[in-house]
């Protein structure tokens, strides 16, 4: 017998069944795709969301139609950038669910994919990083202060493969950092000449002390103030205290460093195909959106380069 009220037994079970679908079909995302648990989390909320939509007008996951994912995503007051993840949440998960033969019929099969504006995180000139990276004091969580942010410019990692470097990823005789980005997959990136000289310092006199002197450390390469791995969280404070401390915007993370990276190595001159594989980008499409360069630089190039522009 059903309970009385708004919520009944019958919701209940239903609840139930789509949290077992979900946790199901992210478990399988994670092992076969690895996808990053920020992402698996929000499609995740994502699902659950539109079984909750389904569930008030007496559908569920496993009986929704085009019609019922078309009316979901155009009815929600979400940024195009929402819009687009909630779609690829339920394109995943209705391929999935029509592979393992739960479904006959994909519902988001021809269900065109968002338009989205590129955008652009600002870069920052090389002044600013230069002021940034001046930031941090030679102290222990100084001298790992500096070098993350060196890392972060000077290879253009994202946070999350900043965060599980360990120690025998790094070559500092050699020079490369050898990290796996999204999907697992490896790559291996150049280290510039003032990257390896903060790491050698990190190494030498900051990580030993992090924790205290002689202690057992995590096995990752960037410490807290306790010896344990750093967190995200973590990283985002170090990075905003020493953009506020060098008057830069107080939105600065470390993709405005990777994105600054990608700039810079372009402004001087770099080959879009090696920015592209220092990036880890699959696909040379994402990496273009860094062919984005300041109208001032552009101005400079052609002041340069065309004979009709050179100054007598």
């Amino acid at each position: 017998m059903e309970e009385s009220g708004s919520f009944t037994a019958r919701d209940a079970v239903g609840s139930a069944k789509a949290e077992r679908l979900v946790t199901a079909h992210l478990r399988a995302l994670r092992l076969q795709k690895g996808l990053a648990e920020r992402t698996l989390e929000a499609y995740g909320g994502d699902l659950l969301q539109f079984a909750s939509y389904l569930a008030e007008r007496g559908k569920d996951l496993l009986s929704a139609a085009a019609e019922d994912v078309r009316a979901y995503l155009a009815e929600g007051q979400w940024r195009a950038t929402t819009r687009a993840r909630k779609a690829a949440a339920l394109r995943s998960f209705y391929r999935s669910a029509v592979l393992e033969e739960l479904m006959s019929k994909d519902p988001t099969q021809g269900l065109a994919t968002p338009r989205l504006e590129a955008q652009l995180p600002r870069a920052l000139t090389v002044e600013e990083v230069e002021r940034l990276l001046s930031q941090p004091k030679p102290t222990p969580s100084g001298l790992r202060d500096r070098a993350i942010l060196e890392m972060l410019y000077g290879a253009g990692l994202r946070a999350s493969e900043l965060l599980a470097l360990r120690l025998q990823d790094i070559d500092l005789e050699v020079g490369f950092v050898r990290t796996a980005g999204k999907g697992n997959k490896e790559r291996v990136v150049p280290l510039g000449r003032m990257a390896i000289q903060a790491l050698r310092a990190y190494n030498e006199r900051g990580r030993p002390y992090l924790g205290g002197p002689g202690r057992l450390k995590a096995p990752e390469l960037f410490l807290n103030s306790r010896g344990r791995k750093l967190s995200r969280q973590g990283l985002h404070a170090i990075i905003k205290r020493y953009a506020r401390a060098a008057g830069l915007p107080v939105d600065v993370s470390a993709h405005t460093l990777r994105h600054s990276f990608a700039t810079h190595l372009l402004e001087g001159g770099a080959d879009l195909r090696a920015v592209q594989e220092m990036l880890g980008h699959a696909d040379l499409s994402t990496t273009q959106i860094y062919t984005h360069v300041s109208t001032a630089h552009l101005h400079r190039v052609y002041r340069e380069a065309h004979p009709r522009a050179r100054k007598s």
